[in-house]
């Protein structure tokens, strides 16, 4: 992996950037046009509108969200609490939004009217993605849509799966424990030795092999996805300019990526039907494990007789997959390592559980995760401060609906913020919250929803909870943790920072101090 850590830096940064100039160009635009629109969620029968910022002709809110120097998740955050602490109103150019910042608005949102809320998320530059209707992100709520989750659930995501790549995830793990230990006492890059190892795993569950990871697979799925979320065309929160070219050379470039992350699709999958035909043809040429893309298109040939899995279903989950599986659960190990370096009694009473429980092994493998109850506390806590998505996938009402005593008008946009329901003082008031309560984040408490609930939940939670787990316990049971000189752990940099989820600003870098009693 040459760079890939470096390289993404540098995708996130210059996104950024490109979204700040074509917000400019876009406001410069609309505000020299005679369009007017109306600036209000539409009324009707005297019901209670919900409350929100006040707002300009034309772009609506907007200002207050691109006019801001914290993230989007801690604006609105803000926003919330003057305006609506449950559902808040914006209005972004002609496209009503709400904002949900509650349990209670969550759980009405997410399972009270799951249906209601489940159609095609909202997304700038949604159709504009890859695949984007065959696979589960952004395919719009219906029969297809239901077929295709319970055959992702059920044969691609669930625990039996998870627990058939258990070897991938342990290798990969002890690969990582020997490269350290090795390296000696000398300050290493935690941030960038997780992401290297989150894309290993991602690989050889996935695709069979690891080598992807050096031949542009992963960078070029990365550039794809950054591009398309720093991409903004106007109709998507202007429908009525539909008739209007999109940015100049925005969509000329995501058609060019396209076309590579096609061609190096089709070659993955062809080599997985040669390699296929080639053991059929052995008869019986000895045991081959599986990978993810191998289990889809079994699938497809063993056909459900309600649903037929197309090949652009196979490479949209495979893509999906994949980059749920890369980012989200490095930014999570990141965090949660940071959170315990910043507290040392907690870093203390974690390592002390976890090499009780594997005393005397040399290594630490999944048998027995399950005890580890004090790294499950922390690792929940640190997705209640920290959710890798913060702002949930957006959703859209299919129909005019109730929540928290306001009507909310079809085809408005809903964005539930479990950043800050993850941090409502009314919810979380006591230190170690988790501490002999039964709270999780399997979608049924919504004051803890950082995978989601509902029909949209983040179908890959158990994958990416496997992962995260069973690395911070081999960190823990086989080093101790400095910080470098002339830093304070408890003034460790905290600064948030968004690339494709919400990450730490600085790299982690820490001194590991081998554990003797386990490695020589």
């Amino acid at each position: 992996m040459v760079n890939l850590w470096e390289q993404l830096k540098e995708l996130s940064a210059s996104s950024t950037s490109l979204i700040t100039s074509i917000i400019f160009l876009t406001l410069l635009l609309l505000l020299t046009t005679t369009l007017i629109v109306t600036s209000s969620i539409p009324k009707g029968g005297g019901a209670i509108s919900p409350p929100g910022p006040w707002r300009l002709p034309v772009i609506g809110n907007l200002h207050q969200l691109f006019n801001n120097s914290s993230l989007p998740h801690r604006h609105l955050g803000d926003l919330a609490r003057k305006h609506g602490p449950d559902v808040m109103r914006l209005q972004l150019g002609e496209v009503p939004h709400i904002v949900v910042s509650s349990s209670e608005a969550a759980r009405e949102v997410m399972k009270t009217h799951d249906v209601v809320f489940a159609s095609r998320p909202f997304l700038l530059a949604a159709d504009m993605m890859a695949y984007a209707g065959s696979d589960l992100v952004f395919t719009p709520y219906g029969e297809a849509y239901k077929h295709l989750r319970k055959i992702c659930v059920a044969e691609v995501l669930g625990a039996a799966r998870v627990r058939y790549f258990r070897p991938i995830r342990e290798d990969a793990v002890a690969d990582l424990i020997r490269r350290m230990a090795a390296h000696g006492e000398a300050t290493v890059d935690l941030s960038k030795e997780l992401f290297r190892l989150t894309c290993r795993v991602a690989c050889g569950t996935v695709l069979g092999k690891a080598e992807e990871m050096d031949n542009g697979f992963i960078m070029k799925m990365v550039g794809t996805t950054v591009d398309v979320l720093a991409g903004f065309r106007l109709s998507d929160l202007f429908p009525s300019l539909k008739f209007l070219p999109v940015v100049s050379g925005y969509k000329a470039k995501l058609r060019k990526l396209h076309v590579e992350m096609e061609a190096m699709l089709d070659g993955i999958i062809d080599d997985h039907k040669q390699k296929r035909a080639t053991r059929a043809a052995a008869a019986g040429g000895g045991e081959y494990r599986e990978d993810l893309v191998d289990v889809l298109l079994n699938l497809q040939e063993s056909g459900d007789p309600h649903f037929k899995l197309t090949m652009d279903n196979i490479k949209g989950v495979t893509l999906e997959v994949f980059l749920a599986g890369v980012e989200t659960s490095a930014t999570t190990m990141d965090w949660t390592m940071a959170e315990m370096i910043k507290d040392g009694r907690v870093l203390r009473k974690a390592q002390e559980e976890v090499r009780q429980v594997y005393r005397g092994n040399q290594n630490v493998d999944e048998s027995n995760l399950h005890e580890l109850k004090y790294l499950d506390l922390v690792i929940k806590e640190s997705l209640r401060l920290h959710p890798a998505l913060p702002l949930l996938f957006p959703r859209e009402s299919r129909e005019k609906v109730e929540i928290c005593g306001y009507e909310i008008p079809a085809k408005t946009k809903v964005i539930v913020n479990a950043w800050a329901i993850g941090r409502d003082p009314r919810y979380w008031a006591e230190s170690e919250r988790f501490l002999d309560c039964s709270i999780n984040y399997r979608g049924s408490d919504f004051e803890f929803i950082p995978f989601g609930a509902g029909r949209k939940m983040c179908p890959r939670l158990l994958y990416a909870t496997a992962i995260v787990k069973l690395t911070l316990a081999n960190l823990l049971y086989h080093f101790d943790w400095k910080v470098p000189d002339g830093i304070k752990p408890e003034n460790l940099d905290m600064t948030e920072v968004f690339t494709l989820v919400v990450g730490r600003k600085s790299s982690l870098c820490l001194i590991p101090v081998a554990y003797d009693t386990v490695i020589s």
